[in-house]
């Protein structure tokens, strides 16, 4: 059992006697999830060794996106099928925070706000990459990627984009390159965000409860080279799939205590931090996202419903470039991982699945 799941199962009982008649349902739904997990209640497999005989039985896990036991898989599978997706050029990661005066609005409106987000920052990083002074065409490609946290639990809702070193000309038949160390200026980027912010807040009916000091103020908007992406992606990996709060980070939770690390942003030192069980726990579900909502986004040439093909841009890039092979991309599936038997290490092959309610399907 998970550390997250062993508080959740100690002191939830407590939490939904304070709060539960004011949650909304998709936490309710979290943390029924999360207690339960690979406790049988969302089913058990028998599985057999057809070389020693031996049999298994895996309690299932909840699969939700918000649980710290079901996310390690389902992170090395996208970072194998981004890998894949690699272009034969540079990288830049782009950083969007919204500030701390719109933080309250947006985690009591986050449907209508984290699309505003992902939105804004599109619109913005699309229309300043077309200046000629930077990339030149607004046919870029990019993966957005949305966080809400900080390493104290706090709320903290920013943007990560990962955007290629260049864009498609506007006939799409050839690659035009960005600068290796820029590929836009962030000053401009983050007005241009904040602009376009302000006018989705106020489509949406609100603006009047924003501080009118929060549209006159610098927004923070950071943006870096990383080389040739791999080494981001697999950073994100760790992110993306994650939950506000990994198990190793957790130390103790006893005596009505939660105590965990943290990694200080100002001086990369690790800290630790002791919160009630109470807050704790409503600082874990205030970054669980609304039901439904998709959390990584693709646009442009990166987005599967464009028609230019991604090996036909690799092929752009490397005539642009000495010294780059033609790239063929791999087209391989990611790997099917296989239950091995603990006593003689051979494939298991599935038997039966139990259902919560006690109905057998045969495997």
């Amino acid at each position: 059992m998970s550390a997250i799941q062993e508080i959740f199962k100690k002191y939830v009982p407590e939490y939904l006697d304070l709060y539960g008649d004011r949650m909304p349902k998709v936490h309710k739904k979290v943390i029924h999830a999360i207690r339960e997990c690979r406790s049988g209640t969302f089913g058990t497999a028998l599985y057999a060794c057809e070389e020693c005989g031996a049999t298994h039985t895996l309690q299932c896990s909840c699969k939700n996106r918000h649980c710290p036991t079901c996310q390690h898989e389902k992170a090395a599978q996208w970072l194998q099928t981004q890998t894949q997706k690699l272009l034969p050029c540079n990288y830049f990661l782009i950083t969007l925070t919204l500030p701390e005066g719109l933080r309250q609005v947006v985690r009591s409106h986050q449907r209508s706000a984290y699309a505003a987000l992902f939105l804004c920052a599109s619109g913005a990083l699309t229309k300043l990459a077309g200046d000629k002074r930077f990339v030149g065409t607004s046919r870029i490609g990019f993966l957005a990627a949305l966080h809400t946290w900080g390493g104290q639990l706090q709320y903290h809702p920013h943007l990560h984009i990962i955007v290629p070193a260049g864009g498609l000309t506007q006939d799409g038949c050839g690659w035009l390159s960005s600068r290796q160390d820029l590929f836009v200026h962030t000053k401009p980027l983050a007005r241009i965000f904040r602009a376009k912010f302000h006018d989705a807040m106020k489509a949406a009916g609100l603006v009047e409860k924003i501080d009118p000091s929060v549209w006159k103020t610098e927004w923070v908007v950071d943006s870096e080279a990383v080389g040739n992406g791999q080494t981001t992606f697999r950073y994100l990996a760790r992110y993306v799939f994650r939950v506000a709060i990994s198990n190793n980070r957790i130390i103790s939770y006893d005596n009505h205590i939660v105590t965990f690390r943290y990694k200080d942003s100002d001086t990369g030192k690790w800290r630790e931090m002791s919160l009630d069980a109470m807050e704790f726990i409503r600082r874990f579900l205030q970054h669980v996202l609304p039901t439904g909502f998709m959390k990584i986004r693709h646009y442009g040439f990166l987005n599967s419903n464009c028609r230019a093909a991604l090996q036909n841009i690799c092929e752009m890039i490397s005539t642009l470039y000495d010294g780059i092979r033609k790239v063929v991309l791999p087209l391989s599936k990611p790997k099917r991982i296989f239950l091995k038997c603990r006593r003689c290490g051979h494939i298991l092959r599935q038997v039966y699945f139990l259902l919560p309610f006690g109905k057998v399907m045969s495997g």
